[in-house]
């Protein structure tokens, strides 16, 4: 029995396209030879990052100084190390690729020889003496809260003591006492903040990466696991492993509170990390990083505090059809409480969406764009910098979800122009729980706190709390520290490896795994656009995605069936669920032969 469909909160209006439209209840197009053979712009040669990155440990210095204006600390110099290259006898080389377009920015070319695994992760000094530059007086530029409801905001000078404190002494016949919050005491810390981001070069070999993630090596039903799950989860390589288990026996403390040694190392890796999230990105400040649980809760943060302030009955709110429904909800949730509407720009029969229908959707009325940069289910790379400008042009804001790109291509937000991008850590080789929201720091200035708690207030009487900037205003509580710091390792990793090489390595496995796949008889892959990401999803005539995503589980094949959270994009394409295999860096050709064998054996097509 069908169950009726709930109609949305607030207004939808659904552009449609062509007599395949969801809306008009069409088939899907028919499957044919030349299905699924998506071009990926590729840049010809990989950028080289700088390999003598500053020392992450001054990076937190400058944080400090930054945020809190400070005088940075520089530790004394610390031994160094040599990367050494993994053994890589007896690996398969890379497979070579086709020419491939050049890109808009074409990078500088990449080395013609490297290693073909990652160095070893240089060691860190033992230990050094020194005062931690974060228990520092902080200033006090800060949103005061009159009542419960209503907030005001009253940006106070630099140094200036909250309005209930008493004045300081005009004249002190002695120096002044430091802070009760911040002292400002010489102990000893243990840093993870001195290692430098070497840059390898060279092509990925997916044999010899396997070797760095310790649950590849796991058999599952009897059989070697082969995981094609990315999209929902990546799994973890060692030095992240390494890192998390490090933190818990040496640095786990709370944060930017006590004054003693733990704390302060705890507070070093935390810092440490934001940095590395904001070089991946290439945001302007640390201040502009905040972490929050992943790209849902980032999300939902930016619906709850911008959009309540910016976003009221009239306005309009302009989503695609590809999104997960973490950009989805938020947004209705905002439009029932607001009265604003919901428009949604629409996809054609390839998975791309349709630029005239989604520009003819901007107007002075429309408030924000919420877009992905990645489509979870077809794996459409949807023109972001292109849209974003066109959201600009008439004065809304934009939103890019960031979840199922950041492991795939290179992040720039200064160069994408996006207002704000959220991203999760589990999809990009880091713990689950971890992510972020990067946006302007103007925006995050005028935004209300969306939680209130520990750690984001300044100072608390019973008529009025002052909070602290951002981005602590928004991390009420204690925050998710371990895994904050596995996130940057994983991202510090990620680097060292080189976004580039999995591009291309990525591309090269997604044409293959497209070729291979077309050989199952009654098989359609679903999503064609002209640029993807590694994300196969297919439907085989007779065949329940439910009953082959269980069989190829009995076969060792970690894939998705479903509807992996996005029923629109599948309903528009006159489907309920796909099987969908995502692609990682150390995946391999046999990963991808492996699952096309098992499919030929349920399908009775044979096998090799």
């Amino acid at each position: 029995m069908s169950t009726p469909e709930r109609p949305l909160p607030g207004e939808l209006s659904l552009v449609s396209v062509g007599p395949a439209s969801a809306t008009q209840g069409a088939s899907p197009p028919a499957a044919s030879p030349g299905v699924g053979m998506a071009a990926t712009r590729v840049p010809s040669g990989p950028t080289v990052p700088d390999a003598d990155h500053a020392n992450l440990t001054l990076a937190v210095s400058r944080y400090v100084n930054e945020l809190f204006g400070a005088p940075a600390v520089t530790p004394p110099a610390s031994p160094s190390s040599s990367p050494t290259a993994s053994d890589a006898s007896g690996a398969s080389p890379a497979p070579s690729l086709p020419d491939r377009p050049e890109s808009v920015d074409a990078p500088s070319q990449m080395p013609t020889t490297a290693p073909t695994s990652l160095p070893a992760t240089p060691t860190r000094p033992e230990r050094y003496e020194g005062e931690n530059p974060f228990f520092t007086a902080p200033r006090f530029d800060a949103v005061a809260l009159e009542s419960p409801v209503e907030f005001r905001v009253d940006l106070l000078d630099h140094g200036q003591r909250p309005p209930h404190a008493p004045s300081p002494p005009s004249a002190p016949s002695a120096p002044a006492e430091p802070s009760p919050r911040s002292p400002a005491i010489a102990h000893e810390i243990n840093p993870i903040t001195d290692v430098t981001v070497p840059s390898t070069g060279g092509p990925i070999d997916g044999h010899v990466l396997k070797r760095e993630f310790p649950i590849l090596s796991e058999r599952v039903h009897g059989k070697q696991l082969v995981w094609l799950d990315n999209a929902a989860t990546t799994q973890k390589p060692r030095t992240v492993i390494e890192r998390l288990q490090t933190y818990y026996e040496r640095e786990n403390s709370n944060i930017h509170r006590a004054a003693h040694a733990l704390a302060a190392r705890a507070t070093d890796a935390y810092e440490a990390a934001r940095e590395s999230v904001r070089r991946f990105v290439n945001a302007t400040s640390v201040r502009d990083v905040v972490f929050v649980r992943g790209t849902t809760e980032g999300i939902n943060l930016v619906a709850q505090s911008w959009g309540r302030r910016n976003v009221s009955a009239g306005d309009e709110i302009v989503l695609t059809h590809l999104e997960h429904h973490a950009n989805i909800v938020p947004w209705q949730m905002l439009c029932a409480e607001t009265g604003a509407k919901l428009r949604v720009a629409p996809v054609d029969d390839r998975g791309d969406i349709v630029l005239d229908a989604y520009e003819r959707l901007l107007n002075d009325r429309t408030k924000i764009v919420a877009l992905p940069q990645v489509s979870n289910a077809l794996g459409t790379v949807t023109p972001a910098r292109e849209m974003i400008a066109m959201a600009h042009r008439h004065g809304a804001k934009v939103l890019l979800d960031g979840a199922q790109s950041v492991s795939h291509m290179r992040q720039d937000v200064q160069q994408l122009g996006c207002d704000f991008f959220v991203f999760s850590g589990h999809k990009v080789f880091a713990p689950t729980g971890i992510g972020a929201v990067i946006a302007r720091a103007d925006l995050l200035d005028e935004m209300p706190p969306w939680q209130g708690g520990g750690n984001m207030i300044a100072d608390v009487t019973f008529e009025k709390t002052v909070f602290q900037p951002a981005p602590a205003r928004f991390e009420a509580g204690t925050g998710n520290i371990a895994d904050a710091v596995g996130l940057g390792a994983a991202l510090d990793w990620l680097t060292r490896l080189g976004i580039e090489n999995v591009e291309r390595y990525e591309h090269s496995l997604l044409e293959y795994g497209t070729q291979r796949l077309l050989e199952v008889p009654g098989l359609r892959i679903i999503g064609c656009a002209r640029e993807k990401a590694g994300v196969l999803s297919f439907v085989i005539d007779g065949h329940s995605t439910h009953d082959l995503s269980t069989y190829l589980d009995k076969q060792g094949i970690a894939v998705r069936g479903g509807h992996h959270c996005a029923q629109p994009i599948l309903r528009r394409f006159g489907l309920e669920s796909t099987v969908r295999a995502s692609l990682a860096p150390y995946n391999t050709r046999e990963d991808l032969d492996a699952l096309v064998e098992a499919l030929l054996r349920r399908t009775g097509g044979g096998g090799w």
